[in-house]
């Protein structure tokens, strides 16, 4: 018996450190200097063989004529970027769709702002640790589900906890606004396509409620405590952001505008397939857009085949500040973040401005672009060295890869396959 309790153990033990995560970075020792370099910053603009110091995490230098410190990377021909940035996105709240039991980005109910993601972000998880070597290395994880899914926080992603990953803690509410149409249901004898949504005014007029309720709870209205309401008060004193989640331009506008008139300061909207029709009001609002994901077909038949492949350019062109998001996407496709961005190039959007779309202007939208998003003097060592144009698949390959100047590990489940198999056919 005991001799089968210590077999067990022991296998345990192997099953549980092949789950594991890699042991996070230590903290930076000393300086360290890339020389030679592209330096791609984030903000449209690029520097030609580049020096950067950095020094504590924090970036102390960026130029051509730079005096090297510490350790120096010769980074000659490479390219070097700011770490990219996943927004809206349930990374380390589902490690498998499939088993319930690693499953934890919804609860019940349907208005639950007071539903904090960050508490049950898993920082060892496996498909959060497969971001990193395709230069993602942060991400606002956002709860899914319901009206009003719950507050986001963002984090770093090479953490022992989640308290160490914490970048920005409870940065926002998400309002998923209901929907004006629908799909007709015809296995219940309706006819197929859309119809109006015959609930949608009530469905409006519950969130709107909702809202109000909240705002006159923190004007003092109730001595009685309530969650709900009180996990609100961030948006109408400016200290979160509330997140609209709409594709129409009807949504857009209805929820736009019930935002702004229950009180809320900062509004972003998120998704806006639909957003280029109505360019003047959000600017008129000065309402950024999370776009969706460019590799997706069209809504609708009647619009061009390649609308979602150059949403993210028309929006811009009429100058919003957009960065790009791929919340309805599964968690894994994250990793595929820069590619999106590279697609937006090949519809004739400039390949720096492509870039501050999953950089720089991703930074700004969330509130952390005072320490990341960018490569800037004072600014976090978030930063990583590629083989090539880390917008491209051929070229984004990783050679070196930091966060708040720790050198990451860039092995997960994936790169040990690879040299594994690769071993077995490289010796045939």
């Amino acid at each position: 018996m005991k001799k089968f309790i210590f077999n067990l153990t022991i296998l345990l033990g192997v099953s549980l450190s092949g789950l594991a995560q890699q042991t996070p970075a230590p903290e930076q020792k000393e300086a360290i200097t890339i020389t030679g370099a592209f330096a791609h910053i984030g903000d449209g603009t690029v520097i030609e063989n580049a020096t950067l110091v950095f020094e504590n995490g924090k970036i102390t230098a960026l130029g051509t004529n730079e005096t090297p410190k510490g350790t120096v990377i010769d980074a000659t021909g490479k390219h070097l970027y700011p770490g990219f940035i996943a927004p809206n996105k349930s990374l380390g709240l589902v490690e498998v769709n499939a088993v319930r039991a690693s499953n934890d980005q919804d609860e019940i109910g349907d208005l639950i702002p007071h539903v904090r993601s960050l508490i049950a972000y898993n920082a060892e998880s496996k498909v959060v640790e497969s971001m990193r070597p395709n230069g993602v290395l942060l991400a606002q994880i956002t709860p899914q589900g319901g009206r009003i899914s719950g507050t986001s926080s963002i984090v770093q992603f090479d953490a022992w906890n989640w308290e160490d990953a914490a970048v920005k803690v409870d940065d926002g509410i998400h309002l998923h606004w209901p929907n004006s149409f629908r799909r007709g249901r015809w296995w219940m004898g309706e006819e197929r396509g859309f119809k109006a949504n015959d609930k949608y005014a009530e469905q409006l007029a519950e969130v709107e409620s909702f809202m109000n309720e909240a705002a006159a709870y923190g004007k003092g209205a109730s001595k009685e405590m309530n969650p709900a309401f009180a996990a609100m008060q961030g948006i109408f004193d400016g200290s979160q952001k509330l997140y609209v989640y709409a594709d129409g331009e009807k949504e857009i506008i209805d929820g736009i505008t019930m935002a702004k008139n229950a009180g809320a300061v900062q509004i972003v909207l998120v998704g806006g397939y639909h957003a280029y029709k109505v360019t003047d009001f959000l600017k008129e609002h000065n309402i950024p857009v999370l776009v969706q994901f460019t590799h997706n077909l069209p809504n609708f038949d009647h619009e061009d085949y390649d609308l979602p492949y150059k949403l993210p350019k028309l929006l811009s062109d009429a100058g919003l500040l957009v960065a790009l998001q791929n919340g309805d996407a599964s968690n894994f496709q994250t990793r595929n973040l820069p590619f999106y961005a590279g697609q937006v190039v090949a519809q004739g959007l400039d390949k720096e401005k492509a870039l501050a779309l999953i950089t720089g202007n991703s930074a700004k939208i969330l509130g952390i672009d005072d320490a990341y998003g960018t490569l800037t003097v004072g600014k976090s060592a978030t930063l990583f060295i590629s083989v090539g144009d880390a917008l491209d698949m051929r070229g984004n390959q990783l050679l070196h890869a930091f966060i708040d100047g720790r050198k990451l590990s860039l092995d997960t489940h994936q790169t040990k396959l690879w040299k594994r198999y690769m071993g077995k056919y490289d010796g045939k």
